[in-house]
């Protein structure tokens, strides 16, 4: 899976959700950056860094099955597969979009 390939997948969650408040990245296991902000209305996804409400670090194949559903973001969290710098409960919110 590529990282445009994982850029757009979160483009379309974020896209799919209402506005977020908060600016939120992930950072990936080779050091790619997919960042979330949605703090306008129209959410805009891209591969800039910046600064973040919230950093979320993970692999990209868990990000993937994130994405998919075959991974619990909560699961990922307890189990340490995922690490939330910043604001917690603006990962947790991401976590309820990416269950729905």
């Amino acid at each position: 899976m590529s990282l445009e390939s994982l850029t757009d997948q979160v483009r379309t969650v974020a896209e799919d959700n209402m506005k977020l408040g908060y600016v939120v990245k992930f950072v990936l296991e080779d050091g790619s950056i997919i960042r979330w902000d949605g703090t306008a209305f129209r959410p805009t996804v891209d591969n800039d860094d910046g600064e973040v409400d919230t950093e979320i670090k993970l692999t990209a194949e868990n990000l993937q099955k994130m994405i998919n559903g075959t991974l619990s973001p909560s699961m990922a969290y307890m189990t340490g597969k995922l690490k939330v710098t910043g604001k917690v409960g603006v990962a947790m919110k991401i976590a309820d979009l990416m269950e729905d």
